[in-house]
This record gives C-alpha cells, sequence and structure tokens, in this order.
C-alpha cells in the first residue's frame, strides 16, 4: 500500500492559514454568481422539463427537432392563456436570394402607412431555428416600433457555411429596399434587426452596404449579438456553462457554420473589423447571463469610438433569448420599448444616406 507523507507541523500551519483565506474567497465568489430573475427562471425551468439535450452531443439534424426555448415560453403561455402578439397583417413570401429562393414572413401594423421597415434576422448560430421559431419578437418589434418587419430566413449550415447566410442577408435587404413601397413601407426609412447570429447578419449588412455603395441602414439593432469568435471574453469565462446557451454551444455553432480559415473574417469577428466609421446608429442589447454579453459591449465600444452613435443597454438577471419572451418575462418588454425608442428616433430622423 503507498504510503501518503503526513505534511511538516510548519506545513500544515500555511496549509490551514491557505484554506482559511481561499474558503470565503470561494463563497463570496459563488454569492456574487449571476441568478435569473423569478420569470426568467420559469422559463429556464420549464424548458428543462421538456429536457433538451445539449447542443455539443447532437447532429445538426437532431437539434433542429429539439426543443427550443420557444417551445417552453408558449408551455407557460398555455398555462397562463396566453395567446401570441396581435399584428395587423401577417404574410409569408418567397424572394430570390443568390442561390434560390428564401423565405421571408412580413409583419404590417394596423394602418395605411407608409410606415417605416425593419428587416430582422433570427438567431440560431446559423446552424438551426427558422422563422417560427422567431416568431415573438417581429411581432413585438411591429407594434412597438409601428414599423413593417420582413423577417428573413436564410442559409442555414453545415450544409451551406460561411458566406452563404450572410449573403442571403445582404439579398433580403436589397430586396426590402426595392420591394418597400409595394408593402406599404418607405424605403428611405429601412433599418436591419436581428438576435444572436442574426444580430451578427445585420451588423454585417451595415458593412456590406457601405462596402457595396447600397443606402445603408437608417439603423441597426443587434440584440446579444455574435461579435467575437475568439470566444475567451469575460461572460464566456462567466457563463460557460449557462442555461440556454453556453460556451460548448457556441463552439459547436461555430465547428458547423464557420470554415476555420473565416473564423477572423471581420463580417463574423465585428469587433476586428478595422474601420467601422459611418456606419448606420447603433442599439446594442446584451444579458447579464450570457456567453455574448462581453463582446457585445465591446462592439458598442468600438462603434462608439469610430464616431457611429450607440444606444447600449444590458438585461441584468437575463439570458440569451431573451428578448423575444414578452409573453411571460417583463424586462423583454422593457427591452423591446427601448429597441423601438432608438428604432423611431432613427426613422424620424432626416436620412440623407445613400
Amino acid at each position: 500500500m503507498t504510503k501518503i507523507p503526513i505534511p511538516s507541523q510548519s506545513l500544515r500551519r500555511v496549509l490551514t492559514v491557505a484554506a482559511l483565506i481561499l474558503i470565503p474567497t470561494a463563497t463570496a465568489i459563488a454569492q456574487d454568481m449571476a441568478k435569473p430573475d423569478p420569470q426568467m427562471q420559469a422559463v429556464l425551468n420549464q424548458h428543462a422539463a421538456l429536457k433538451p439535450k445539449p447542443l455539443h452531443t447532437l447532429t445538426p439534424e437532431q437539434a433542429r427537432k429539439g426543443p427550443s426555448v420557444a417551445d417552453a415560453v408558449t408551455a407557460l403561455m398555455k398555462k397562463a392563456d396566453k395567446k401570441p402578439e396581435k399584428v395587423g397583417h401577417i404574410d409569408n413570401r418567397s424572394i430570390d436570394g443568390p442561390a434560390g429562393k428564401i423565405k421571408v414572413r412580413i409583419y404590417r401594423p394596423e394602418g395605411n402607412g407608409p410606415f417605416p421597415v425593419i428587416v430582422y434576422f433570427h438567431g440560431g448560430g446559423w446552424v438551426i431555428a427558422d422563422l417560427d421559431t422567431y416568431d415573438a419578437s417581429p411581432r413585438a418589434l411591429a407594434n412597438a416600433a409601428h414599423a413593417i418587419v420582413v423577417s428573413s430566413h436564410y442559409r442555414q449550415a453545415p450544409e451551406h457555411k460561411f458566406p452563404a447566410a450572410h449573403e442571403d442577408a445582404l439579398a433580403a435587404y436589397r430586396w426590402t429596399l426595392a420591394n418597400a413601397a409595394e408593402l406599404k413601407g418607405d424605403p428611405t426609412r429601412v433599418a436591419v434587426a436581428g438576435e444572436s447570429a442574426g444580430g451578427n447578419l445585420a451588423a454585417a449588412v451595415c458593412m456590406m452596404a457601405r462596402e457595396q455603395g447600397i443606402r445603408l441602414p437608417v439603423h441597426q439593432l443587434l440584440i446579444y449579438p455574435v461579435a467575437d469568435t475568439g470566444m475567451a471574453t469575460p461572460s464566456y469565462r462567466e457563463n460557460a456553462d449557462a442555461k440556454p446557451l453556453d460556451k460548448k454551444g457556441m463552439e459547436w455553432f461555430a465547428k458547423h457554420a464557420i470554415p476555420p480559415d473565416q473564423k477572423m473574417n471581420p463580417l463574423l469577428n465585428l469587433v476586428s473589423a478595422p474601420d467601422l466609421k459611418g456606419l448606420s446608429p447603433a442599439t446594442i442589447i446584451t444579458a447579464q447571463i450570457d456567453p455574448l454579453r462581453s463582446e457585445g459591449a465591446m462592439y458598442a465600444e468600438k462603434l462608439k469610438a469610430a464616431g457611429v452613435p450607440v444606444s447600449y443597454r444590458n438585461f441584468d438577471g437575463m439570458t440569451h433569448e431573451f428578448f423575444g419572451m414578452g409573453a411571460v418575462v417583463d424586462k423583454a418588454n422593457e427591452a423591446v420599448k427601448f429597441a423601438a425608442e432608438s428604432l423611431q428616433a432613427s426613422f424620424a430622423a432626416p436620412t440623407g444616406r445613400k
């Protein structure tokens, strides 16, 4: 039997002192860890009850069939006898994209217009989710901003890796500019918006429009956007095991969606873009309990440093995906109101943009 050496008396004193120092520190760290607010926790509990499997253990096909956080919200709404938010009119269409048809869903508020227009891109790490998964956010934005929302799908990985989704996003934006009037919209007041991977797409559309001489969006609403593919920020360390999005999940998305030699492309790694001058005014929203929090804040600072007007707000006690949960999470409604106020300010401002 191997004998375990017994520390000397002096060494035991050192170890005891070290333990007395470390134990309170560990306790303090545990106490300082962010906790979801009660409404957010109720959504997480409902999602857990649907028994989702960790993304990194699934194939993309399996992940697309798994229960989403939106499913958890729907379940809570049914328990409370709540219905999806009503809008004036909804129209499902297919538009021409660079590699085939792109599905879009158009939400129009009550009234005759011409309305401002928001081109919205859903999340899902460029791999999962669709227009149905992200139906609540466009509804809320259409009503709160009193704007038409063109919610656009896009080609997804691993079948279509970067830059396929970005090409489709730009095509949807260009289509909206060309067809806004037919939709009862104003082609001089078109903004872009998106959540998570969709937030990245919205930001990238602004960059691509500037580079290609296309009329810039009047505003970019970026909701917990993917902005730093390095995945080594403070919020990645703090929220490595967060729900519903953790670091392993983001690594899984990147593995399927981003070719290794494109990881630092500025359309993906927004914070590394060499020139952000002249881009559209931005609103950036982040969640406290989200690996993507730090990069959203970093991108806000980068835009400000480049002279771009930015409104930024982080929502404590919230997790990734909270924005579309207004039916069951009060802070989601606060976030939508914050976003709508910024959008409306840009819609009301003289455009003067190419």
